[in-house]
């Protein structure tokens, strides 16, 4: 290809290189449309590239957990959990996937860890009273709180 042909193309005549893909918002915005699948491969997509990146392991297992599919949704948690044992997101995320499955004794320590360093925004306020809730329901009067 003649360069003048290659600065038309390209804008400088530099050799074109692919644009790399936001795979993470575009999983974001399928999902925010309701293609939970689509944006099952997006986050996919992204996990190939940063295969430790905790943010894609908590949204593709929210989208699992969307998709009805809870043991793979439980898997992308705990991965999350190996690399930042401290994530809230995932914390609160897998105690209702493991009670939904009917472990309550994993879905209780799960809830204590996320009660134990809760998120301090406001909005956040609902979830943990949520999770503050289902600990109490599952015997724990604690609240997730250590005496």
């Amino acid at each position: 290809m003649s360069s003048w042909w290659k600065k038309i193309l390209s804008g400088d005549g530099e050799s074109i290189t692919p644009q790399r893909l936001d795979y993470l918002n575009e999983g974001l915005a399928l999902e925010r449309h309701g293609d939970f699948d689509g944006a099952i491969t997006s986050y996919q997509l992204a996990l190939r590239d940063e295969p430790n990146n905790v943010k894609v392991l908590q949204y593709i297992a929210i989208a699992l957990s969307r998709t009805g599919r809870q043991e793979e949704a439980i898997r992308h948690y705990r991965r999350a959990l190996e690399l930042t044992p401290e994530l809230a997101g995932a914390h609160y995320g897998l105690a209702f996937l493991l009670r939904r499955r009917g472990d309550e004794a994993g879905a209780a320590e799960h809830l204590r860890a996320f009660l134990s360093k809760p998120p301090r925004d406001p909005e956040m306020s609902r979830w943990v009273e949520h999770a503050r809730l289902a600990l109490e329901e599952l015997g724990d009067e604690r609240g997730g709180f250590e005496e």
